[in-house]
């Protein structure tokens, strides 16, 4: 079941509720304990695992996602396809998959790292702080969506030059362009260089 908000919790195997728990890291990514999850984005922000995936269709458009207008952080705003963070002691990639196949109701067709990126991103409008050490991946959609309204607020597939003029007027989410940034070299080897990624 999806947990949108900060607040949210996730039950037990005992049948009781706990708070969402991140992974916080070092400077290079290895795990020295947790924190809830609106804490961690308290200013000036604990830096945490992420994780941010770029789905294209067999045209090499990017799917992006506007997040739903309920969202406690950034709602309303376009971002990548998925964003989130993975729970303690789960893995980035199965994190990946998972939250892409609860938001959009869909699994990729093929997914792969695309590397890490760190990065601190203040929200101005919420004051919260994405401190965020980023686990990259980039893949390949082949199938319907069916996203959770509650999580989702509308989807669109965009061409490289579509994105730069929809980038241009509408509001994208604090570490959009950053994490693009980053994982273009991989998004160039999928989508190949007719795309003009």
């Amino acid at each position: 079941m999806p947990i949108t908000p900060a607040t949210a919790v996730q039950s037990s195997q005992y049948g009781t509720t706990e708070a969402i728990l991140l992974e916080l890291v070092d400077e290079d990514g290895t795990t020295i304990g947790t924190a809830e999850k609106l804490a961690a984005h308290q200013p000036p922000g604990q830096l945490h695992r992420a994780f941010s995936v770029f789905l294209f269709d067999e045209r090499g458009r990017l799917l992006l996602q506007q997040r739903a207008l309920g969202k406690y952080h950034s709602p309303g705003v376009w971002s990548n396809t998925c964003c989130g963070h993975p729970y303690p002691g789960e893995s980035p990639f199965a994190a990946a998959a998972r939250r892409t196949h609860e938001e959009l109701g869909v699994s990729p067709a093929l997914l792969g790292e695309a590397g890490t990126v760190r990065y601190n991103h203040p929200d101005p409008d919420s004051g919260l702080v994405e401190q965020e050490f980023n686990h990259l991946f980039v893949g390949l959609l082949q199938a319907p969506l069916r996203p959770d309204p509650e999580e989702v607020e509308a989807t669109a597939f965009v061409t490289a030059d579509e994105l730069a003029e929809r980038h241009a007027k509408d509001p994208f989410s604090a570490w959009f362009m950053t994490v693009l940034d980053a994982a273009r070299p991989a998004v160039r080897e999928l989508t190949g260089p007719s795309a003009g990624w």
